[in-house]
């Protein structure tokens, strides 16, 4: 069977990962581990060659043996890398870092920043801290272009496309001058595209989260006060805050 005639089926996430990339000449998936998206992404042909790379020797394993049962050991390179550092500068003008926690997203980005800013858009898929993902984008020089969240298995994944700001771009969270700190917080926490597009997964996500925090908030209330369960009620009192400002934005107004 020919590599054209092939297809690969992809989860509900990794299909919307992919489906955030554009279509350039070389792609590099960080943390590659079964290879499923630089298959994909070959296969379809929206890109020339590709690049799996992780850090463990097993995950490299897997995707080099599906690399190999797809045909595509000449379009599909496989290295083992910790973040991007066997990725040269100007090597990759796709890299997708999807999968990871987002703590482990911004080390992969502040250490390899040379090789990031290299290329022509970043496709990122943070599990988690998903809020310090876009502050850090949002303070060193990137901009959220794009945004895509799906359900799965009673999980929600928001993701994202990102590019560098050109010389003399204002960053879109501070585009106005009244802009809130607040509101750019709520960008960080929710995403500018999601909000502004009224995406109906991040829609669903708001209610069930509020309440998730209602029960939460309901039950401190039955408590004896302390100064612990105060500091908790303020802080859930906060993010049911910021959780009905987004929910208010995408229902009432444009972000």
């Amino acid at each position: 069977m020919k590599n054209g005639e092939k297809k690969i089926t992809l989860s509900k996430r990794l299909e919307a990962v992919v489906g955030l990339i554009k279509r350039n000449g070389t792609l590099a998936d960080v943390g590659t581990d079964h290879g499923y998206i630089p298959i994909a992404m070959v296969l379809r042909g929206h890109v020339e060659k590709a690049i799996a790379m992780d850090l463990r020797t097993g995950p490299l394993e897997r995707a080099r043996k599906h690399i190999t049962a797809y045909g595509l050991e000449d379009r599909i390179e496989t290295r083992l890398s910790d973040g991007v550092s066997a990725l040269a500068k100007n090597e990759a003008d796709s890299i997708v870092v999807a999968g990871m926690g987002g703590e482990l997203v911004i080390h992969i980005l502040e250490t390899g920043k040379a090789v990031c800013k290299s290329a022509k858009e970043l496709i990122l898929q943070p599990q988690s801290e998903i809020d310090e993902v876009r502050k850090y984008l949002r303070e060193n020089g990137y901009r959220i272009v794009d945004e895509d969240m799906v359900e799965e298995d009673q999980k929600y994944y928001p993701m994202m496309r990102v590019v560098q700001q050109e010389d003399g771009e204002k960053s879109e969270t501070k585009s106005e001058a009244k802009e809130t700190l607040n509101h750019v917080h709520l960008l960080d926490l929710y995403g500018p595209v999601l909000l502004a597009e009224k995406n109906p997964v991040l829609l669903e996500f708001l209610q069930k989260q509020e309440k998730h925090y209602e029960e939460i908030l309901n039950g401190l209330n039955r408590q004896p006060d302390s100064e612990k369960i105060c500091a908790r009620k303020d802080e859930m009192k906060e993010k049911l805050e910021y959780n009905r400002m987004a929910q208010h934005k995408m229902k009432n107004a444009a972000v």
